[in-house]
């Protein structure tokens, strides 16, 4: 990676020494010259109409005040290299918008972005500038080209400061752009309120929505497909070979991996967000992989499975699966219109508790286990069954608990069925065959008028059709 040109750091964020070279008058006048001026003819986005209507729907929310909704500002990464940007969900949602340092405001039901685009050539900034400029970090859209793409006014973000002035009743979506934070004096009842609707607009997913998450899903059915093909190099390589195949096919196919993937050999597999990813595969263990690609709209898929390492379950690792597996289902059956937010958890671990009691593991009944004021099951199964999903990984994170986790499932929804069973390495409390085992299986699930669609079902589930699928894969 080059340094810039500028004998300045572009950033706010501290930095070190600056050690570029100095730019010469004649060289920077010379630049400015001799640049041909081009307007892209962009295509309407497909996000287009419905994001204008779910800015009318919150707009009429708020009658009589100005929301403003940040796209956020680059991050730092190291010294002078940042993150590559990704916009906030929240304000994709309402503008299909994935430049950086945007802002929408939306006020007198009048929608205005502000946008940061493409540098002038009467300045240094496209050439010197190693954040925004055209030369070193590539070509930003116009305000033209965004609002005839987008289908909303713009404006340039220079001009947002004037406009957050004055004595209107101001609602921002704080912890996103720090600029605007300081701009808008706090009124952290009102902005928690306004972050929690943000996320409630985003329970139920349109027609185009669904498309996209399915189309994430079908990504990650690729990059699962990719690793498995690979599962030479992955027993060479280990955990990591996996996690970078898997973000190749989601960089090339779609914008990102929706989080860092989880790829859990072993007992690797018992920590929930295993992470590292630096662990080596050994034969006859169990491998998790929860990978979800990112598509270019931002929508993501989060799907698990557990795969047997050799390519064949064995007969303990088959019955603890097939637990898992039956559990899933349960859960997912309970996926319907009306059903509580809940019910595909009770009944995942309505399925789980009683194996466990089987398994003798329990220290008490099942029904007791079960009772809320118990849960003693939970040393195994750790974590929820369901969140939903959308542009974030767990969606609609500020809704509250009365739209979300206490409300009843409704078509347009999508969550997650996940139920697991994880024996910790030093669990004295299970027999020692079974210490170091973790398994999870997880879907995408569309709540549908008729019941539910598993939006990631091309990737198999059931053991035998495992087994088989890994060994067509590697030939």
């Amino acid at each position: 990676m080059q340094n810039t040109a500028d004998d300045q750091p572009s950033s706010d964020a501290p930095r070190t020494e600056n050690h570029d070279q100095p730019v010469p008058e004649k060289y920077a006048a010379f630049m400015r010259t001799g640049w041909g001026e081009r307007e892209l003819d962009l295509p309407p986005h497909p996000v287009a109409d419905p994001a204008a209507s779910r800015r009318a729907r919150l707009a009429a929310m708020f009658p009589d005040e100005r929301l403003v909704i940040p796209a956020g500002v680059f991050k730092t990464r190291a010294n002078d290299t940042d993150y590559r940007f990704r916009s906030d969900s929240a304000h994709t949602h309402l503008t299909g918008n994935q430049t950086s340092d945007a802002v929408l405001v939306i006020e007198d039901g009048e929608s205005t972005l502000y946008a940061r685009p493409r540098s002038s050539r009467d300045t240094d900034e496209f050439f010197r500038d190693r954040q925004y400029g055209e030369l070193w970090a590539g070509r930003r859209p116009s305000l033209n080209e965004i609002s005839a793409s987008l289908g909303i006014t713009t404006r340039h973000v220079d001009e947002l400061a004037a406009r957050l002035e004055g004595e209107a009743k101001t609602r921002v979506l704080r912890g996103v752009d720090p600029r605007v934070d300081t701009a808008v004096g706090a009124d952290p009842g009102r902005d928690d309120d306004f972050a929690r609707v943000l996320s409630e607009l985003r329970l139920i997913k349109d027609d185009w929505e669904v498309a996209e998450l399915q189309h994430a899903c079908d990504i990650t059915t690729f990059g699962f497909e990719d690793s498995v093909r690979e599962w030479d190099r992955v027993l060479e390589f280990g955990e990591r070979w996996i996690e970078g195949t898997f973000f190749r096919r989601a960089r090339a196919m779609g914008n990102d991996i929706g989080y860092d993937s989880i790829v859990g050999g072993g007992r690797h597999a018992t920590t929930l967000h295993w992470i590292d990813n630096s662990g080596p595969l050994v034969p006859g263990e169990l491998m998790l992989l929860d990978m979800g690609a990112e598509a270019s709209s931002l929508y993501t898929a989060d799907v698990t499975r557990t795969l047997p390492i050799i390519g064949t379950f064995t007969p303990l690792q088959r019955e603890l699966y097939e637990i898992v597996l039956a559990s899933q289902q349960a859960g997912i059956d309970a996926v319907r219109p009306g059903a509580h937010f809940r019910d595909p958890h009770h009944a995942a671990m309505d399925v789980l508790v009683h194996a466990l009691a089987d398994l003798k593991l329990l220290p008490c009944s099942a029904e007791e286990a079960l009772a809320p004021d118990s849960k003693v099951y939970a040393r195994w199964t750790l974590h929820s069954t369901s969140h939903m999903l959308g542009l974030d990984v767990h969606d609609c994170a500020a809704a509250s608990n009365e739209a979300y986790t206490e409300a009843n499932l409704a078509e347009g929804m999508v969550l997650t069925v996940e139920p697991g069973l994880y024996f910790q390495e030093d669990d004295l409390l299970v027999p020692e065959e079974l210490r170091g085992i973790g398994i999870r299986i997880e879907d995408d699930v569309l709540v549908t008028a008729e019941g539910n669609r598993n939006l990631s079902a091309a990737l198999p589930r059931e053991a035998d059709a495992i087994e088989q699928w890994m060994a067509e894969l590697r030939g």
